[in-house]
């Protein structure tokens, strides 16, 4: 009985209009006529005019209204439209910290109202009190269209052109630093005076820009600016400093000022390089700094290339091994550079003569500095285990490390073997002609005196051999 009970309020709260209604399966019915024996009303059995009556008393019910909650404000109508759109392009502090968001501030966002007035369309309609006066003194203005103005899509896309994209302040390359429009390398300026004494003729090159911060447990984590600087008037003089602020504008000033304070006197070969190979180190950072001849250039460290231009170091190379720390490269070459010894100071120092050979001269040796006491210490003086290479003894004894070369390919194969076979009889021929044109002024032989015409050359007739 529970089942058709069930079964018959089930077909009472059902809408019994509908004549094509979907079967049960036959496992449905199936079951339920097992259990309980079920017939379908026939639609005979109600008559319509029940149904209309049943369909007129519902629609003649009094209707309860529907609540639905709705917000008057939003995000997006509490705020202008400035913060909304810094909210959606800005990052956080938290972000900030982490190093989140450096390029947002490089582009701009398009105005797509700037250039355009209200009311004013396409159409061109002066409209009164929307985008002119209601009255113009005691005339009324009315309603008008104006000419239509055809270049006015072209001058707000031009305009929007020109808001939408970001451009760098354009820099002269010889004020550009090291990587572009940043900092380091880049030249601020000589130092301020210091009462009546001007930097006339010095420059302060920024070697190191970076953000410091300080964690303290009353404002939090600080934040500042710190800016290693060397500056120096091209004729020796040179000098380097670290200083930080809170400000960009702060921190060069006190740099530079800083590294004025604290000049040193470089000295120089022929004003032009350092007066021998040395090596330096400060930290992990070692340096092998090389004499060179004029013309050679400054092949170094971009650093130490800045220091050199600042100080008035033309020729020089310099390896670096070990840790490139700007602030380390600067104190080892500084060190380096007020430990090197004047040719003077090395012959006093071994009480021998210096003795200068160069490629150019053909290795012809010249005395470059002698003892002054005029006392020069002879072989049997010297004791065995002297140092007397001027390369170790200049380098303390340090070799730079080199890569090691391995010989090309091809002298593994046999045919090389056989070219060396062969051009063992006119291996020096190159030389030898190169010093016979010096000395002679032709190629010759040891029988062109007796016999003229059998020098080297192009066959001579007897008449041009005489």
């Amino acid at each position: 009985m529970a089942g058709s009970t069930r079964l018959g309020l089930l077909a009472k709260s059902f809408n019994l209009l509908s004549v094509s209604q979907p079967p049960l399966s036959h496992g449905i019915v199936r079951q339920y006529a097992t259990a309980v024996p079920f017939t379908r009303p026939s639609i005979a059995a109600v008559p319509l005019s029940t149904k209309v009556n049943s369909v007129k008393q519902r629609l003649n019910q009094p209707q309860l209204p529907q609540v639905q909650p709705v917000r008057s404000t939003s995000f997006f109508n509490k705020l202008p439209a400035d913060q909304l759109w810094k909210g959606v392009t800005s990052v956080s502090n938290a972000g900030k910290k982490r190093g989140r968001g450096k390029g947002v501030g490089k582009k701009m966002a398009k105005n797509l109202n700037r250039g355009q007035m209200i009311g004013v369309g396409r159409e061109n309609i002066v409209w009164p009190g929307l985008n002119a006066p209601i009255l113009r003194g005691k005339e009324l203005i009315q309603q008008q269209k104006l000419p239509k103005d055809t270049e006015r899509e072209a001058k707000l896309i031009k305009m929007r052109d020109t808001m939408g994209v970001f451009r760098p302040l354009r820099l002269d390359p010889l004020e550009r630093g090291w990587s572009g429009n940043k900092m380091p390398g880049r030249s601020i300026g000589p130092p301020n005076p210091i009462g009546e004494d001007n930097f006339d003729g010095f420059d302060t090159k920024v070697l190191e820009l970076k953000t410091v911060t300080h964690m303290s447990g009353i404002f939090g984590r600080k934040r500042r600016m710190s800016m290693f600087v060397v500056t120096g008037n091209g004729n020796g003089l040179g000098g380097f400093a670290l200083a930080k602020a809170n400000t960009m504008p702060d921190t060069m000033r006190k740099a530079k000022n800083r590294a004025g304070q604290k000049l040193i006197y470089v000295e120089r070969y022929n004003d032009h390089t350092v007066f021998h190979d040395f090596f330096s180190q400060f930290g992990y950072t070692k340096l092998f700094v090389k004499k060179k001849p004029e013309g050679y250039g400054l092949v170094c460290h971009r650093a130490i290339r800045t220091i050199c231009e600042v100080i008035g170091i033309k020729d020089i190379y310099v390896k670096v091994e070990g840790s490139t720390n700007i602030q380390n490269l600067t104190k080892a070459f500084f060190l380096g550079l007020i430990n090197q010894k004047t040719h003077q100071a090395l012959s006093e120092a071994k009480q021998l003569h210096l003795v200068e050979f160069r490629k150019e001269n053909l290795d012809f040796p010249r005395v470059v500095a002698s003892p002054q006491s005029g006392k020069v210490r002879n072989l049997e003086e010297i004791p065995k285990d002297e140092e007397l290479d001027f390369g170790l003894y200049t380098m303390d004894g340090k070799v730079e490390l080199q890569r090691k070369k391995y010989p090309p390919g091809y002298q593994s194969l046999p045919s090389y073997n056989t070219f060396l076979k062969k051009y063992l009889k006119r291996r020096n021929h190159d030389k030898v002609m190169v010093d016979m044109r010096v000395e002679y002024g032709e190629l010759r032989s040891f029988y062109t005196e007796k016999y003229p015409e059998c020098k080297p050359g192009p066959k001579r007739n007897a008449e041009e051999a005489m």
